[in-house]
Parts: C-alpha cells; sequence; structure tokens
C-alpha cells in the first residue's frame, strides 16, 4: 500500500477539522501531549528505585560472600 501523498494527506486534514472542528483538536492534541509527559515521567520514576534497589543487591551479595 503506497504512502499517501501531500495532496491526499491535505483532503485528510482538511475532513478531519471538518469533523471535530480546530478547537476541540488543538484539546485533543493537548490531552495527548500531556498524557505522553505522564507516561515518561512515571518510566523514569519507575527506573530510578529499581537501579537503586539493584545496586544495594549486588553489595549485599559482594559482602556475604566475603
Amino acid at each position: 500500500m503506497p504512502i499517501p501523498g501531500p495532496w491526499e494527506l491535505l483532503i485528510i486534514l482538511a475532513i478531519v477539522i471538518a469533523l471535530f472542528g480546530a478547537s476541540r483538536l488543538a484539546g485533543i492534541g493537548s490531552a495527548l501531549g500531556g498524557s505522553i509527559r505522564e507516561f515518561k515521567k512515571a518510566v523514569r520514576d519507575d527506573e530510578t528505585p529499581a537501579s537503586s534497589s539493584d545496586k544495594a543487591e549486588s553489595e549485599q551479595k559482594a559482602s556475604s560472600t566475603q
């Protein structure tokens, strides 16, 4: 299936704007951007404790083997 060209994309954009309206599309984009930011923040927060707990476990293993 070929990729739509610029004219096809403009027609699709015009149909979407006609169906939803520009203000509603702006709200949807804003909500989507906020959701993505919140998801990235949650992923970052989850990675931080995991790495520190892994470090503590490896230190405990090293001290118990000595």
